[in-house]
């Protein structure tokens, strides 16, 4: 039993060597974790770099929009990769590009096209954070990421001994951990 993966100072290692391993990712994961969180607030894929005002021909009833109408707006603009347009309300009208859109007031006419960047490093982490598909080798990493975490908070568990040991002490503190967690299942269980 003296070799035994169980013994404290093979968990240390355990621990150790899979959290050295991974600690990129828990920092690029806890990042665009957050950044998820409060995407409503700030869109981290983007930020206004640049806009200009004008005023363009539109007017009401939006019904008099075109898609000649709009392709002339953006020839005379020089706003290139047209996605398409929508109405917010029924007195603006919104057309959209890669990487830019323009909000046109169809009460009055004057427009305001907004140039859009990705956020450098932070747009990446999103990136990261949102990449799971089915075709996607990440999805496998990050199962292995996931798998690398659980033991991490396995071995975590056995690491200390005496007083301050999980049997003794950090058995309450993990349930204590948990209210949060089965607080949101319980309260957002049946909103999704």
């Amino acid at each position: 039993m003296s070799n035994s993966l169980f013994e404290n100072k093979n968990l240390r290692a355990l621990h150790r060597d899979i959290g050295y391993f991974f600690i990129g990712l828990i920092i690029a994961f806890c990042v665009s974790g957050i950044l998820l969180n409060h995407r409503t607030q700030w869109k981290p894929m983007r930020y206004k770099y640049d806009y200009k005002q004008i005023q363009t021909t539109f007017r009401l009833p939006k019904d008099s929009v075109t898609l000649d109408g709009v392709k002339s707006f953006n020839e005379k603009n020089k706003i290139a990769d047209y996605q398409g347009y929508d109405f917010r309300g029924d007195s603006t009208l919104v057309i959209f590009y890669k990487g830019a859109d323009a909000t046109i007031s169809l009460v009055n006419g004057k427009a305001e096209i907004n140039m859009w960047r990705q956020t450098p490093v932070v747009a990446q982490l999103y990136f990261i954070h949102m990449s799971f598909r089915d075709d996607n080798w990440f999805k496998w990493y990050s199962d292995i990421f996931a798998l690398g975490l659980l033991t991490i908070a396995i071995t975590g568990m056995f690491l200390v001994r005496g007083k301050n040991s999980f049997r003794k002490r950090g058995w309450w503190l993990a349930l204590a951990g948990l209210i949060a967690p089965m607080l949101a299942v319980l309260l957002y269980a049946g909103t999704m």
